[in-house]
């Protein structure tokens, strides 16, 4: 990869890695646009480090409570709301887990095409604005159960298909079954952590075990672009949240559709 190559999809992926509106889609444009190669596993492992630094620190107040909260539980031998938590997300990441393990290969293979893409990012993206407009309640983040978090699971699973968005999703998820946007955005992120966590531990083994060679300054890059870029995309998210709402990203994710769209036809 040229250095501007790595500039250019490592911040890609730091901006829409947690945004609602779909990495898969946005990596997808510069090989239709400008033919470049797929970024390899070496940048996937860097960027999946890099993103997960961010979502970390930015929450480190909420995981440091959490923590503490847990460790409380397993001293005094009885539950505390973080402790809760902790296993609400625990239940939230098991449908994705599944769903990888047993069909993600097929998943792969088949589902992975522009049409896809462009089918998801606007189905799933008018969702959101439906949840966002009719679904949205006050419910707040520690008030979650395990039924909740399951379900919000359940819908975290479709993320495998590309174009859905993770974050988008379960987001939509969330506002759908009562919760406020920041409740349910902060779930989402929290949710994140495992996940990357696990897609990135994976492609770490894979990457070891078939010796892939990588150019260690450009790996170093990706991981720092994407790990600035995602720390400022959430900080800025996070913030406007209550105040711009869904529907920027609604109306976003149809115009991307549309672009793949004429691209791809």
């Amino acid at each position: 990869m040229d250095w501007w190559q790595v500039v250019v999809l490592a911040v890609i992926q730091g901006l829409t890695e947690f945004l609602p509106i779909s990495s898969s889609a946005h990596l997808i444009l510069p090989s239709k646009v400008l033919g470049w190669a797929d970024q390899g596993l070496a940048f996937d492992v860097a960027t999946h480090v890099g993103t997960l630094m961010a979502v970390m620190w930015y929450f480190r107040q909420r995981l440091i409570e959490l923590t503490v909260g847990s460790f409380n539980a397993l001293r005094l031998q009885d539950r505390t709301p973080e402790s809760l938590l902790v296993f609400r997300v625990g239940i939230a990441v098991l449908p994705a887990a599944f769903v990888g393990c047993f069909f993600g290969d097929w998943i792969e293979a088949n589902v992975r095409s522009v049409a896809v893409i462009i089918m998801t990012t606007a189905g799933f993206g008018l969702l959101l604005g439906v949840a966002d407009s009719y679904g949205r309640g006050e419910k707040d983040l520690l008030s979650i159960t395990w039924k909740v978090a399951l379900l919000i699971g359940i819908a975290q699973a479709f993320a495998l298909i590309p174009g859905t968005s993770r974050s988008g999703v379960t987001i939509t998820a969330a506002l759908l079954l009562g919760y406020s946007r920041q409740a349910s955005a902060e779930f989402s992120f929290l949710l994140s952590i495992p996940i990357i966590l696990a897609a990135g531990g994976l492609k770490g083994v894979e990457l070891f075990m078939n010796s892939v060679q990588a150019h260690l300054w450009q790996m170093l890059l990706a991981l720092l672009l994407s790990a600035v870029s995602a720390y400022i995309c959430i900080g800025v998210f996070m913030r406007l949240l209550d105040r711009i709402g869904m529907w920027p990203f609604v109306w976003y994710r149809l115009g991307l559709a549309a672009v793949l769209g004429l691209l791809y036809f």
